[in-house]
């Protein structure tokens, strides 16, 4: 069950990543992503929240190809 969820909520991020233009965006679609995952193998929504929002604000400023 937790391994279908989080194919699905990592099928959806990559399927969004291209039409995510701006840092906030991109921030609110990682918190969103985070939040899912970590809650699909049992951890903390928020925290995957956290640190899945700095991750999604962040990416293009670090190179990250998807995030281009």
């Amino acid at each position: 069950m937790h391994r279908k969820l989080f194919a699905l909520a990592a099928a959806a991020t990559l399927g969004l990543a291209g039409c995510i233009d701006t840092d906030l965006e991109r921030g609110l679609a990682g918190a969103a992503a985070g939040a899912m995952l970590a809650d699909a193998v049992g951890g903390n929504a928020f925290t995957g929240a956290l640190i899945g929002g700095a991750a999604g604000a962040t990416c293009d400023d670090l190179g990250a190809k998807a995030c281009q």
